[in-house]
């Protein structure tokens, strides 16, 4: 505003014959500033507003100055919020109007008159205008799409986490309970038995503690500190399903297998030995098949006892079935003769 009226003032100062800018003039000049204080919440009126202040104030006796700024700064906000659209249509109108008013009250058509000029301005305000809306719509999608994957992101991680604690804690509170009831059971009796139960529980539960300090580790520094769990710890797994009196047979060897499916063959083997121990009614044996086929890495967890239907729609199942789709893979679950069994299907091949 101080700039178009300074600049209209020395107009009237230098320009010969021109007369100074006087308090009307400059309240006309103010009047045609004053309405772009709300030209963010209402900008087709203040455009409209602004426009017809100034096209009146050239038409009066004043100096001419850049008094042109003012609707051009109306017309550029109109263009940002309401797009090309609107502010072309609301600003050729606004220009056909003024050209009617400037030869409707005597101005006649002489090769100064800037018809031209007026027609080039216009197109100039809503080419800026709207890259400057275009550019600001790409910048928002990108944070928002830059949002939306740091969201996607947080939740994978979360889920991860999930399914890491409850395999490690289901497993081990498993284990731990089956062994505190064999050494409730047999304290009186025989209670070397008891002893040994006891000993299993703190194995148990020295490992369950283990591999949670091991993901809090991981939560704390951002990094991947924690062991990954493998089938290489096969036998320490095995060990702890035969302490709670199962017969665990294993048939075929796992190989070597990518880190990825290695460390998810052997989360989704631990998981199927908890939900024998603590679902299936009366199992006394587990048979584990590894195979592999076109590429395939197979495993199968089979037990002689009867699973309730909770297990089959559990947590524990789903985790296995969400961490075998991550790979590509897929798991099934189900009675079968005989008991129950879990099949799962890896991809054998490097999985990025």
């Amino acid at each position: 505003m101080a700039f178009v009226l300074g600049a209209t003032t020395a107009a009237g100062r230098m320009r010969p014959g021109s007369e100074p800018l006087e308090l009307p003039g400059y309240l006309w000049l103010i009047g045609a500033a004053l309405p772009l204080l709300l030209v963010r919440r209402f900008p087709l009126p203040v455009f409209l507003v602004t426009g017809s202040v100034v096209v009146a104030y050239y038409r009066m006796p004043y100096p001419d100055g850049p008094a042109l700024l003012l609707p051009t700064i109306a017309l550029f906000i109109l263009t940002r919020r309401r797009g090309p659209l609107v502010a072309g249509i609301t600003g050729g109108a606004a220009l056909l109007a003024a050209l009617a008013v400037y030869f409707g009250t005597g101005g006649r058509l002489a090769a100064n008159t800037p018809v031209g000029l007026l027609v080039v301005w216009l197109a100039a305000v809503l080419g800026i205008g709207t890259a400057v809306r275009n550019r600001a719509a790409a910048v928002h999608a990108a944070r928002e799409r830059a949002a939306e994957h740091q969201s996607r992101m947080a939740e994978r991680e979360r889920l991860l986490i999930a399914r890491e604690v409850h395999d490690v804690v289901a497993h081990s509170l498993a284990m731990i309970n089956v062994q505190a009831g064999v050494a409730a059971h047999v304290a009186d009796r025989r209670p070397e038995q008891a002893v040994a139960a006891l000993l299993a529980i703190k194995e148990a539960s020295a490992a369950a503690l283990a591999d949670l300090r091991a993901t809090v580790a991981v939560l704390r520094s951002g990094q991947g500190l924690a062991p990954a769990p493998s089938l290489r710890q096969l036998d320490d797994l095995l060990d702890r399903a035969r302490a709670t009196g199962l017969r665990v047979e294993v048939h075929g060897s796992p190989g070597e297998l990518p880190a990825p499916v290695d460390g998810t063959a052997y989360r989704i083997l631990q998981e199927s030995l908890t939900n024998v121990v603590r679902h299936a009614t009366d199992p006394s044996r587990v048979d584990i098949h590894f195979g592999r086929s076109d590429g395939r890495f197979a495993l199968a967890v089979r037990d002689d006892g009867r699973a309730p239907q909770e297990a089959v729609a559990g947590n524990g199942l789903r985790g296995m079935a969400e961490r075998a789709a991550a790979l590509g893979g897929r798991v099934t679950a189900g009675p079968v003769e005989g008991g129950f069994e879990v099949r799962a299907e890896l991809p054998a091949e490097e999985v990025s």
